[in-house]
């Protein structure tokens, strides 16, 4: 009897295994075959596509997905080809350039170090580094460069972000990075820590300094033993360049046209900023694992105090590493280098969330579109499509908002008309038509962002997205 009782049992946990995983492929099959835009126009009809349809249509040559579902990682797919000339088609096992999401993951060791009293969190970083100093300046006479402030965007550090170097150019070291002698300006404070939120890939490197020094260990084998390895992150490395045993893990980076980056990646020896090869299900590995902390269920890398504090919004709905979803239900984090987009999110109470990475300039507007289609099936409302009512507004509008505009020490974008309609061309990221709100608030038709147009006398000066300024040239 007792035999029966067992078979029946093992009967019922095969069926209901075999039940939870058509449920699994059902779902699937739905997202395979219903991409949606990531923005809805409210009385436009609604359009799908399959997923095939839009990688060929924004030109994007492979995508990696992985769906986290109740605190599990559900499942994982890649699609398409992650080196076109070659041949060679993309896998779970892939590796892509994490870009900026890299920085998270970077800021976990340090709130390690915190964790296990090295530094604490508001100590001014000159106090500890000890073979670079931040430069003093009338900004820094009454307050200082922190870990807080680093990792959080608000230290008054300049460099937004880094566009790496060809394989074949020569590195430079992290002080040369940070004192301007790469292809970049020097690292220094200009607004008075603490005041302002900007993002500053400069202060991720000014941190990647700090944990060397402090720990006297490089940065690639600090992250793998206190982050990566902790959390199951197999595949994953800091190191820059990529080992060349390596190099047939590696997805090929593409422009926008769909040219190959040259010599196929850039390197990045500001690993903390941007420095992170990886794949989805490693990325999904690290939420969960910041996740498991945040409710106490593991201790390994985090404790559930210094978990909480990361994920609680300061400035700008940043948090000690990650952005916080303005709702406070998740976090998550994007990246962007040379031809390659990648997007991690994760919720906090439900442990569902979705990692993306692209190989291409193009990814973002497909992530974009991607996790709204997830969003849709696994109803996660915080990340749906969003749905914007569009006005009419006066051609003549148009012809005064049209020109170039400057974001400074980034690039210039051009907004032009064409059939009557406002684009906008930015370098890297390429056009896409702008649709107004209203007279002075425009946004993207592919990706949603949003542009507010500045005026002065009744003259368009200049247009701001988010906390970004663009100047209008003359």
């Amino acid at each position: 009897m007792r035999k029966l009782a067992a078979l029946l049992l093992l009967q019922l946990i095969a069926c209901q295994s075999e039940r939870s995983q058509s449920e699994i492929d059902a779902r699937i099959a739905d997202f395979e075959a219903n991409i949606v835009s990531g923005i809805q126009i409210k009385g436009e009809q609604r359009v799908t596509e399959t997923l095939a349809q839009r990688l060929e249509h924004h030109g994007v040559p492979a995508v990696s997905i992985a769906v986290m579902n109740d605190g599990q990682i559900e499942w994982a797919k890649a699609y398409g080809m992650a080196d076109v000339e070659e041949g060679r088609p993309a896998t779970t096992s892939t590796l892509f350039q994490a870009a900026s999401i890299s920085k998270p993951v970077a800021a976990t060791a340090a709130l390690q170090l915190v964790d296990q009293g090295l530094i604490t969190l508001d100590q001014d970083v000159n106090e500890l580094l000890t073979s670079w100093q931040v430069p003093d300046s009338r900004h820094t006479s009454s307050e200082k460069v922190t870990l807080r402030r680093l990792i959080t965007h608000t230290a008054g550090l300049t460099v937004h972000g880094f566009p790496g170097y060809a394989r074949d150019e020569t590195m430079p070291t992290t002080i040369e990075v940070l004192d301007g002698e790469g292809n970049t300006d020097p690292i220094v404070v200009d607004t008075v820590p603490g005041t302002m939120w900007r993002y500053s890939g400069g202060g991720y490197t000014v941190m990647q300094l700090l944990l060397e020094d402090l720990t006297g260990s490089a940065f690639e084998d600090l992250l793998s033993d206190r982050v990566l390895t902790p959390f199951g992150m197999s595949l994953s490395t800091y190191q820059q360049p990529l080992p060349e045993v390596r190099h047939a893990e590696a997805a090929t980076a593409y422009r926008g046209g769909g040219t190959e980056v040259e010599l196929k990646w850039h390197v990045y020896p500001e690993k903390a900023a941007a420095g992170l090869w990886t794949t989805p299900e490693d990325l999904a590995r690290f939420a969960l694992g910041i996740l498991d902390a945040y409710h106490g269920r593991s201790d390994v890398v985090l404790r559930q105090e210094i978990a909480n504090a990361m994920l609680t919004p300061g400035m700008n709905n940043h948090g000690l590493g990650p952005s916080i979803i303005t709702d406070g239900s998740g976090f998550g984090h994007g990246g962007a280098n040379e031809g390659y987009r990648c997007q991690l999110y994760a919720f906090i109470d439900s442990g569902d969330g979705v990692a993306v990475m692209t190989n291409s300039d193009n990814g973002g507007i497909l992530n974009q579109e991607i996790i709204g289609t997830l969003a849709e099936v696994y109803d996660w409302p915080a990340l749906k499509p969003l749905l914007r009512t569009v006005v009419e507004v006066a051609p003549e509008l148009l012809e005064e908002l049209a020109g170039r505009y400057d974001v400074p020490g980034e690039f210039v974008v051009m907004l032009e008309i064409v059939d009557d309609k406002l684009w906008v061309d930015v370098p890297t990221m390429g056009r896409q038509e702008l649709l107004p709100e209203s007279d002075s608030v425009f946004f993207g038709r592919e990706d949603g962002t949003v542009l507010k147009f500045v005026r002065d006398d009744g003259r368009v000066v200049a247009f701001t997205v988010g906390s970004t300024r663009a100047e209008r040239l003359h």
